[in-house]
């Protein structure tokens, strides 16, 4: 995603019609704090997304404008920078989400058992948790025990998303796609009040910890370096100076050997001296003095 343009575009709907005052300032300065909150580059088609989401925080306060609300959030701040935050923030994922990956991260954590090394995995980007949960049933799968030396690490900068995969609760249907085999090893199907929801079973959820982490914090306090990193389909809501601050502080915390996993529509050209290609949308550490 490019930067916050200065050129805005309307919006399809007639200003009068709206519920709240929404000018093109008032978008302006949404993308502007953002982008220093969180590094989010939103386009000007993103004006009625804004307008949607953000019109529930104004609800809950009691505003009559996003003026209103944009200056009390500046004036104030608080808890609501983090209600800001996770009201623009995109979460679409789903269990073994591309699924390459996840075959080649049974393949890696096969070769890290052989070598018997306790093996670290982050996902920085976990939304609601089928991504890290994915990762441990490789895991599992992977050791052919329901307690392998692997450990998870899940951090996203949407508390309200964190929550949501803590708890390893889904509609059923969210799991409806994986092998029967998989689905009666892993999960535990609700009854009665819990009819039609799926719990993730508490060995899997033993292997995760659940921590806030926004990208564009200056570290990244994440303890010993990991053998996989998942950062996948969240680079594309960055310009590209920031993605390529990220990239250099998340490399970091790669083992020699580790790998990077990226998303099908993220492209890391610019960063060549940071990160190169070893597989398909994944990466290794580009060695020292990397063109």
């Amino acid at each position: 995603m490019s930067s916050p343009s200065s050129s805005i575009a309307q919006s399809p709907v007639p200003a009068d019609t709206r519920e709240f005052e929404f000018a093109d300032r008032d978008f302006r300065r949404v993308c502007e704090l953002i982008h220093d909150r969180a590094g989010i580059a939103l386009v000007p088609a993103k004006r009625d997304m804004v307008y949607g989401r953000l019109s529930r925080r104004l609800r809950v306060l009691g505003l009559s404008s996003f003026r209103d609300y944009l200056d009390r959030l500046e004036r104030d701040g608080g808890e609501e920078w983090e209600a800001f935050t996770n009201a623009l923030t995109t979460n679409l994922t789903s269990f073994f989400r591309e699924p390459h990956h996840f075959e080649r991260l049974r393949v890696q954590l096969g070769e890290l058992r052989q070598a018997g090394r306790p093996t670290r995995l982050w996902t920085c980007a976990a939304s609601t948790g089928e991504e890290p949960y994915s990762m441990a049933i490789i895991a599992c799968e992977a050791h052919g025990s329901l307690t392998p030396s692997v450990r998870i690490l899940a951090t996203d900068i949407d508390t309200q998303v964190l929550a949501t995969a803590d708890r390893g609760v889904y509609p059923i249907e969210r799991i409806s796609g994986l092998d029967p085999e998989l689905r009666s090893r892993y999960f535990q199907r609700g009854t009665g009040a819990s009819n039609g929801l799926c719990r993730v079973r508490p060995a899997l959820r033993k292997l995760i910890e659940f921590r806030p982490l926004n990208l564009l914090a200056p570290r990244y306090d994440v303890g010993e370096p990991v053998a996989a990193l998942f950062c996948r389909n969240v680079m594309i809501y960055f310009d590209k100076p920031t993605q390529r601050a990220i990239l250099g502080r998340l490399v970091q915390h790669l083992d020699r050997d580790g790998l990077l996993y990226t998303g099908h529509s993220e492209n890391y050209l610019h960063a060549a001296d940071l990160i190169q290609p070893c597989g398909r949308t994944l990466y290794r550490r580009a060695p020292a003095g990397a063109p």
